[in-house]
C-alpha cells in the first residue's frame, strides 16, 4: 500500500529542518571516509577443456607450470569440489550465463558453424543484463558458443551447422542473437571455438568486419595429434589459428584502458572467454617450446601467461585491488588431449578422477574454480564447498545487491557467504545437478552421487582410444550408478544395489527438480 502525505508550507520549512539536523551525523561519518564505497569489478576469466589436473596449483605432479593462475589461487580462493554445470561446452556457457541448467531448454545442443538460433530464450535475464541493470558496463572477447542467427543474402536465418552453413552467409548483415542481444554493450570474439568449427573470422560486436575469403588451407597447420580439430571451413584473411588468444588478449587490455579513461566511476564486468586450450592445439610462435610438453603443454603455459597478463593490466592501471578475478573452465579435458599427454609426457589433465570431457564421471566436469577479491577473501583459502558455474550469477547479484525474479537463475545459490569466510562448513547447496552432451543426469547430495544412466553418458569405453582406460562394471545390472565420493572418489565400485534407499531418494529429488524447473528457492541478497 502507498501512504501520500499533504504538506503545507509550515510543516514543509520544519520538515527540512528535522531532515538537515537528522543528516548532520550521516554527513560527518561520509566525510571521515576517504572516499564512497565503490561496488567491485567483475572480470570472469572462462578457459575452454582446463581439466583439474592442468593446474600445478590443483595438481601437484602436473608437468605444466602454471605460476599466474597458482598466484591467483595465493591471493584468494580454491575451491576443490567446482563444477561445470555440464561435460561440453554449450550448454555450460548458457548456464553460467542465465544460472540455469541447460537441459530445461528446447533445444540443447552443441553448435558448430553457423548453428542457432541462441539457446538463450528472448526473455530470459542473463547475468550481463542483471549487472547492467545495477550500472555496470558489461563486455566480453572471445569464443560466444551459445548460439547466434546468420542470414543469407536474401535476409532468410540460416542456423545450420556445419560447412555448408557458412558458405551461404552474407557477411554484410548484422548478425543477431549474440552477446550485444544478451546484455553486453561490447563484444570482439567468435561464433563457436575460434580454432576448430568452420567459420574462422572475428566478430565485432554484431558484424564481421573482415569476411572470409577462402578455405581454410590445411596445409599450414602443423600435424601432431592435437591438431585434428581443425575442420574445413572458410577463412577471413585477418585471422591467424595460433593468435587468437592474443587477439583476444589485446582486446581485452584496450577495453579496460579505455573502460579506466573515461568511465572510471562505473563498475566493469567482463567476460573473458579462451580459445585455449580446446583442441587444435596451436600455441602462438613466441610460445612453441615454452615447454618441454609439447603443443598442449606450451598452450596450456600460453594460456596461464594471458591470465598473467590480464592481472598485469588491472595492476597498471590501478584497479586490481577493486576487482573481483574469477577463474574456471567449461568442462574437463579433451579425450585425444589426455590421451597423447599421459602416453608421451607422463601428465594427467584429469587427476586424480575418473573421466574426462563428455563423461558424467567426476574428470568430465570437476574442474578449476578460483576467486580473488582483495581484503573480502583470505588470501590461500581452501574450500570444500560445492559449487556449479550456474552460482556465478546468484553470487554476484548478492555482491552488487541486485534482486533476481523468480523467473530467472533457477539453478544458481548465492556463494557470496563462502567467499567472504562466514559460512562455516554447512553446504551452501542441498544438491548439485550435471548433465552430458546427451542430457544425461546425475544428481549429487553431499558424498553420495547418483548418475541416472549406465556408463560414462558421453565417450565410448568399449572401443577406440578410450578402451584402455575402461574399468570393469561390478553392478552390470544396474540401469544406473551410485558412488559414495567420500570412500570411492574414482567412482571405481557402484553400490547402486546396495543402496536402494539412497538410489530412491536420489532418483526422486532428481525428477522433483526437473518438474519444478528449477533447484534453488530463492536467489535474492541474503
Amino acid at each position: 500500500m502507498i501512504v501520500r502525505f499533504a504538506i503545507t508550507r509550515s510543516s514543509q520549512a520544519a520538515l527540512t529542518l528535522l531532515t538537515t539536523l537528522l543528516l548532520v551525523p550521516l554527513v560527518t561519518l561520509h566525510a571521515a571516509d576517504d572516499s564512497p564505497i565503490k561496488k567491485p569489478n567483475i572480470l570472469f576469466i572462462l578457459a575452454d577443456d582446463l581439466g583439474y589436473g592442468d593446474v600445478s596449483c590443483y595438481n601437484p605432479d602436473s608437468k605444466i607450470p602454471t605460476p599466474n593462475i597458482d598466484r591467483l589461487a595465493a591471493e584468494g580462493m580454491r575451491f576443490t569440489d567446482a563444477h561445470s554445470p555440464s561435460t561440453v561446452c554449450t550448454p555450460t556457457r548458457y548456464s553460467l550465463l542465465t544460472g540455469r541448467m541447460a537441459f530445461r531448454t528446447k533445444n540443447n545442443t552443441v553448435f558448430t558453424g553457423v548453428g542457432g538460433p541462441c539457446l538463450i530464450e528472448p526473455s530470459r535475464m542473463t547475468i550481463a543484463d542483471m549487472l547492467a541493470s545495477k550500472g555496470y558496463h558489461t563486455a566480453m572477447f572471445g569464443k560466444w558458443h551459445v548460439g547466434m542467427t546468420f542470414y543469407d543474402s536474401k535476409g532468410k536465418p540460416i542456423n545450420h551447422d556445419g560447412p555448408e552453413g557458412v558458405e551461404r552467409v552474407d557477411y554484410s548483415r548484422r548478425i543477431d542473437g549474440g552477446p550485444m542481444d544478451q546484455g553486453f554493450a561490447r563484444f570482439f570474439g567468435t561464433v563457436c571455438c575460434p580454432t576448430s568449427d568452420f567459420l574462422y573470422a572475428y566478430i565485432d560486436n554484431d558484424h564481421i568486419p573482415v569476411a572470409p575469403t577462402g578455405k581454410l588451407d590445411r596445409s599450414l597447420i602443423p600435424k601432431n595429434p592435437f591438431t585434428g580439430d581443425c575442420r574445413d571451413g572458410v577463412i577471413a584473411p585477418d585471422y591467424k589459428l595460433n593468435e587468437v588468444d592474443l587477439v583476444f588478449l589485446d582486446k581485452a587490455k584496450a577495453y579496460l584502458q579505455e573502460h579506466v579513461k573515461t568511465r572510471s566511476q562505473e563498475p566493469f564486468f567482463l567476460l573473458h572467454s579462451f580459445a585455449a586450450v580446446h583442441l587444435a592445439s596451436l600455441p602462438a610462435p613466441q610460445f612453441m617450446g615454452a615447454t618441454k610438453f609439447g603443443p598442449h603443454g606450451d598452450y596450456i603455459y600460453e594460456m596461464d601467461w594471458i591470465v598473467g597478463e590480464l592481472m598485469k593490466t588491472l595492476t597498471s592501471l590501478g584497479i586490481a585491488d577493486n576487482t573481483i578475478v574469477m577463474i574456471g573452465s567449461d568442462n574437463g579435458p579433451e579425450v585425444s588431449t589426455v590421451v597423447e599427454m599421459r602416453k608421451t609426457y607422463n601428465h594427467d589433465g584429469a587427476s586424480p578422477w575418473r573421466g574426462v570431457k563428455r563423461d558424467q564421471w567426476e574428470g568430465g566436469h570437476r574442474t578449476p574454480f578460483i576467486v580473488r577479491w582483495p581484503k573480502k577473501i583470505k588470501a590461500g583459502t581452501l574450500s570444500n564447498q560445492l559449487l556449479s558455474l550456474t552460482d556465478v550469477f546468484a553470487t554476484c547479484a548478492a555482491i552488487v545487491g541486485a534482486e533476481v525474479p523468480k523467473n530467472a537463475a533457477e539453478d544458481s545459490f548465492n556463494l557470496l557467504p563462502v567467499l567472504l569466510g562466514t559460512q562455516g562448513e554447512q553446504s551452501v547447496r542441498p544438491y548439485l545437478l550435471q548433465q552430458t552432451w546427451t542430457s544425461k543426469m546425475s544428481i549429487r547430495r553431499g558424498n553420495w552421487k547418483y548418475c541416472d544412466h549406465q556408463g560414462s553418458g558421453g565417450n565410448n569405453y568399449e572401443r577406440g582410444e578410450m578402451k584402455e582406460f575402461s574399468l570393469p562394471e561390478k553392478d552390470s545390472s544396474a540401469p544406473g550408478q551410485l558412488y559414495n565420493l567420500a570412500d570411492d572418489p574414482g567412482e571405481i565400485t557402484n553400490v547402486y544395489s546396495q543402496h536402494p534407499e539412497i538410489v530412491s531418494e536420489l532418483k526422486a529429488l532428481l525428477d522433483s527438480s526437473k518438474e519444478q524447473g528449477r533447484s534453488a528457492s530463492s536467489n535474492s541478497p541474503q
